[in-house]
């Protein structure tokens, strides 16, 4: 990879470490928890879409950029505040990484083409777009469903799972067939495709 997107990935790095949130991870290390969720992210894109493109890979990795300036609680705790709030996290994650790479010299075509991905735009119809909703849900299912899990009745968590495996492709069910998950995650992800 060349240097502007190295130097983009360090910018989008330091941007998440500045994460006040933490997050324990490998039995106790810690790590500000959007740089944290990055590295995921890409490591998952790695092992799924070896053959990504740069635009991808950017967007993979600044998916959740500065996600912490944008709070759930400034939103109604209901459907519609829920989307509301995503939505409103999507044009900032948007924003923000069309800055720093326009920053670092990439041109306008390439930007545009990053932006779009980062706001999920046209999923099951652009193969980029359905590759990180892909890595986006697999990230979900490895590194974040087990926490939802015990904090939420097992009902609910089974549809989340429906919600999440009707994102995915075909190629993306097969992934994630085979995470690694606990055996209580195992089990939930049965009950939803049964």
């Amino acid at each position: 990879m060349d240097k502007k997107f190295e130097e983009a990935i360090r910018r989008i790095d330091a941007r998440n470490s500045e994460d006040p949130n933490k997050e324990e991870f490998n039995n106790g290390k810690i790590a500000p928890k959007e740089l944290l969720y990055s590295q995921r992210m890409t490591q998952h894109l790695e092992d799924f879409a070896p053959d990504a493109p740069e635009e991808l890979k950017i967007a993979a990795r600044a998916q959740h950029i500065c996600r912490w300036k944008v709070e759930r609680s400034e939103y109604p705790s209901t459907r519609v505040g829920y989307l509301k709030w995503r939505n409103e996290l999507k044009k900032l994650h948007a924003q923000i990484t069309g800055e720093i790479l326009e920053e670092v010299g990439y041109d306008e075509e390439f930007i545009d083409r990053v932006k779009f991905l980062i706001q999920k735009k046209k999923i099951k119809k652009d193969e980029d777009s359905q590759t990180l909703e892909d890595v986006i849900c697999l990230v979900f299912l490895e590194y974040y469903l087990k926490d939802f899990a015990a904090k939420h009745e097992d009902e609910k968590v089974v549809d989340i799972i429906r919600k999440t495996w009707a994102k995915m492709s075909e190629k993306g069910h097969e992934a994630a067939l085979e995470l690694p998950l606990d055996d209580r995650s195992k089990t939930l992800v049965k009950q939803a495709l049964s």
